[in-house]
């Protein structure tokens, strides 16, 4: 648990958490491996988990009709992914593939919102990391839709490189 802990602290996502909320959360985590070409999550499905990604490339798709899967955004590690867990009614909007092996740490969403609800600091501090991931998504499938619209034969949407 000592060394999830450290992993933890050390994630960019939560390198400035404070040692009583890291106490809290690690309970709720669990470190993961996920092979390319699996997917974390598939659209529709239910979202019970939130991921800090430690290594590995990840891409976020959409269905759209007539086209297919279509990649909207790319992430790489020390990103973090899934924010349907903290929004009733708890389910995806979209797929995420590996597109390379991963590494990762799992956190169970369902026990992260009990202790965020028990503790309200917590809470807030989590849905403060939050908000900015959310905001950021919803930027980049908005460009990703302005892409689609002027380029409508494309397979590829607003995939990002780092």
């Amino acid at each position: 648990m000592e060394d999830l802990k450290r992993l933890i602290a050390a994630h960019p996502f939560f390198s400035d958490l404070r040692e009583t909320h890291l106490g809290l959360i690690v309970g709720c985590a669990a470190n993961r491996r996920l092979h390319a070409g699996d997917y974390l999550f598939r659209e529709g499905t239910v979202a019970d988990e939130f991921y800090l990604l430690r290594e590995g490339r990840v891409a976020f798709e959409c269905h759209i009709p007539g086209r297919g899967a279509v990649v909207f955004e790319t992430i790489d590690a020390g990103e973090v992914l899934g924010w349907s867990w903290l929004v009733p009614p708890y389910t995806w909007h979209f797929d995420a593939i590996a597109r390379t092996d991963l590494r990762f740490i799992a956190f169970d969403g369902g026990c992260l919102r009990n202790k965020m609800e028990a503790d309200a600091a917590l809470g807030y501090d989590l849905m403060k990391r939050f908000m900015p991931v959310l905001v950021k998504r919803l930027h980049s499938t908005r460009m990703s839709l302005m892409d689609i619209y002027a380029r409508p034969n494309s397979t590829v949407m607003g995939t990002r490189a780092r």
